[in-house]
């Protein structure tokens, strides 16, 4: 039950959320008196656009989302002035522009659209000492900045003569820096579109049941802390991202004490009780779990991770029954732009190998390592490969990460997953040697099998349009032509724009393509638009960045293979042919 407060991770994160719960309490309280809630929520939404730009450019975060922040909130400010414009109108349109802003340089300009969750919503599995510094500096600033302004906040509004309602503008320019400022600390833990999360609902849940300031600013500092803690905690318990179970709390404890509070109007005590039984619910709802910090299974077996389906099932077909393998990706999920959770780490914790794919594509793996507090042995599957082909998209020397689709590349992997299940288990090592033999003799004849299956096209009707250009080595080991992709570009991580779409319409057209193939772990809607503005057929999905569905044949590398050979002759002839390939 206490596991998961041993991870170096959590406890980074415990250290975010508590000190990001005096910012609520001395911050927050005056944006919800100051009515700033919306506000605060543009602001910290418009940040998006500036980490994106710091993402894509390669400086600061902090600068890119504080400036961004900033630029809104003057621009909101300035516009209120004006007579007829309403500031919530104002606010509204401010936060719809960033949030497309974002989107359209995240997805066009920078193709960083794998970071745009994280930007979004935070990640509290990722925090590190320059994000829990500037929580602290915000802290300290938060803290001063009521003492010696927050009279100025509070009277501002209340005077009449000129000289105060100068001052009193001067006092929220400053109001508004701080809250930029706090905007940008949330960031890390909450993201761009959750801070309110924790700098607002906290100081909106206990102005309901207290009128002072400085309980009422105590009482926020303590509320948003236990509903830190117990979000983390929940978190872990539940699988799902942190700050998302942050910020759900918060609004259900919101919900009930708001509910109490029109039940049991004029008895704060019983309000407060309330809130408390909240939380206690909260945690009735999360199982006790974790593991033991042991590398080794009760029945003997070593655990070990995988990062992807693909080396799941490669770990699993090698180990047999000398391993226990917890794979981090599960089917159709998308690899490229994953975002761990809380029980990936410890998964890894756990392990005695750490297996990943390597070349990108899961670059996430390294700060789940690095979180764990794990010394197992990372074993890189792509360090050694015997073929490799320059990415689509990237620059010179970057290489496309789905090795897996060249067999070659399968046999090689194998010999490496042998190799360091051997040292890992020494005691199975006849096991672990007679499957790894096993496997790449199946290797070769699922090989030979998918070849004798696609020499039944001619080579010049070959041709196939993707989601994205994920099957190089397919198409480069049987002699397939790519005419192009939905997505021109080795991973997920952008959008294709309109013209893109129209020049590979006319291309299908002109190369006379007979299908165009969605992928599993993507959406098809583009692809079928694609196929139906040019008369040819969408219905066979392919297997890409993700093998299949448990128990199903795709859910093993050589299946998703034979199923791939299979859909593309059939997608190709107009059904004409078809293949039966034993995998």
């Amino acid at each position: 039950m206490l596991d998961p407060f041993s991870l170096p991770f959590f406890q980074r994160g415990l250290l975010e959320v508590l000190v990001l719960a005096v910012v609520a309490g001395f911050l927050g309280t005056w944006i919800v008196l100051r009515g700033m809630a919306f506000f605060a929520h543009a602001v910290g939404a418009a940040t998006f656009p500036g980490l994106v730009l710091a993402d894509g450019i390669g400086f600061a975060a902090p600068l890119g989302a504080f400036a961004a922040a900033l630029v809104a909130a003057g621009l909101v400010g300035l516009a209120a002035r004006r007579r007829g414009v309403g500031t919530d109108s104002l606010t509204a349109l401010v936060l719809a522009g960033a949030l497309a802003l974002g989107v359209v340089l995240a997805s066009d300009v920078f193709a960083s659209q794998a970071n745009v969750d994280r930007l979004l919503f935070g990640s509290l599995l990722t925090i590190d000492g320059g994000d829990l510094a500037l929580a602290v500096a915000v802290a300290v600033v938060a803290v001063v900045a009521s003492a010696t302004a927050g009279p100025r906040w509070l009277a501002t509004g209340f005077t009449g003569d000129a000289g105060s309602r100068a001052a009193g503008r001067r006092a929220d320019a400053g109001l508004i820096v701080v809250v930029a400022l706090a905007a940008v600390a949330a960031l890390a833990a909450t993201g761009a579109l959750l801070a309110t999360a924790i700098l607002v609902v906290p100081a909106a849940t206990t102005r309901l049941v207290t009128n002072r300031l400085r309980a009422w600013q105590f009482s926020t500092v303590a509320l948003a802390a236990t509903e830190g803690v117990l979000g983390m905690w929940l978190a872990y318990q539940l699988n799902v991202p942190p700050g998302a179970a942050i910020a759900v709390l918060a609004g259900a404890v919101f919900a009930v004490v708001a509910v109490a509070r029109v039940v049991v109007r004029g008895r704060p005590r019983a309000v407060r009780s309330a809130a408390g039984l909240a939380a206690l619910a909260a945690l009735g709802i999360a199982g006790c779990g974790g593991g033991d910090g042991s590398s080794t299974s009760g029945d003997g077996r070593v655990s070990v991770a995988a990062t992807t389906t693909q080396v799941g099932d490669l770990v699993r077909q090698i180990g047999g029954d000398a391993v226990t393998v917890e794979q981090i990706l599960k089917p159709n999920s998308e690899a490229h732009d994953y975002e761990p959770r809380p029980q990936d780490v410890a998964s890894v914790a756990d392990a005695r190998v750490v297996f990943t794919s390597g070349l990108g594509l899961d670059a996430w793996s390294g700060d789940l390592v690095k979180d764990s507090g794990t010394d197992a042995k990372v074993v890189d599957l792509a360090a050694g490969l015997p073929v490799t082909h320059p990415a689509s998209d990237a620059e010179e020397g970057d290489t496309d990460p789905h090795w897996w689709h060249d067999p070659t590349n399968v046999a090689a992997a194998a010999t490496e997953v042998e190799a360091a299940l051997i040292a890992a288990a020494p005691d199975a090592e006849a096991e672990i040697a007679a499957n790894a033999d096993a496997y790449r003799t199946k290797v070769a004849a699922v090989d030979k099998a998918i070849r004798a299956c696609l020499d039944r096209v001619p080579r010049a009707d070959r041709k196939i349009v993707t989601d994205h250009d994920a099957f190089v080595y397919f198409t480069e080991r049987y002699g397939v032509t790519s005419v192009g992709a939905v997505f021109p570009a080795t991973t997920t991580q952008g959008q294709p724009s309109a013209g893109d779409l129209a020049q590979l319409e006319r291309t299908i057209e002109d190369e006379q393509v007979q299908a165009v193939f969605p992928e599993s772990s993507l959406n098809a809607k583009l692809a079928e638009r694609l196929a139906t503005d040019t008369g040819v057929s969408s219905d066979r999905t392919l297997y890409g960045d993700t093998l299949g569905a448990a128990g199903t044949p795709e859910a093993t590398i050589l299946g998703a293979s034979a199923a791939n050979a299979t859909a593309m002759v059939e997608g190709m002839t107009g059904g004409k042919e078809t293949c039966e390939i034993p995998a």
